[in-house]
């Protein structure tokens, strides 16, 4: 369930990330547009862009980090209780080894 839980917030956030990459080329595509007196493209840097838009793509990037961190963590407890259920099932306990005979 834990897995799964951060595999959805995942997707939710790179559906947000994939939203905000639209937003940034439906504000910015006249960008490359703005020449300087040489006839040099002026970039937009990062202090020039709306503070709003580059607060939801650092938040999005973060909740999908924090998405895929809960996935690999809830699907490795996940394998460590099935692994330990396999074991009781058959009647191993921890540190011993059964016999062969």
């Amino acid at each position: 369930m834990r897995a799964i839980c951060g595999a959805i917030i995942t997707a939710g956030a790179m559906i947000g990330l994939g939203l905000t990459a639209i937003g940034f080329g439906t504000r910015y595509h006249t960008g490359l547009e703005n020449v300087d007196k040489d006839g040099n493209p002026i970039l937009l840097h990062l202090y020039q862009m709306d503070k709003p838009l580059v607060f939801i793509m650092v938040f999005m990037s973060a909740t999908a980090i924090v998405g895929l961190g809960i996935a690999f963590v809830g699907l490795a407890y996940h394998h460590h209780r099935r692994h330990h259920e396999m074991l009781h099932l058959y009647g191993h306990t921890a540190g011993k080894h059964p016999t062969a005979t």
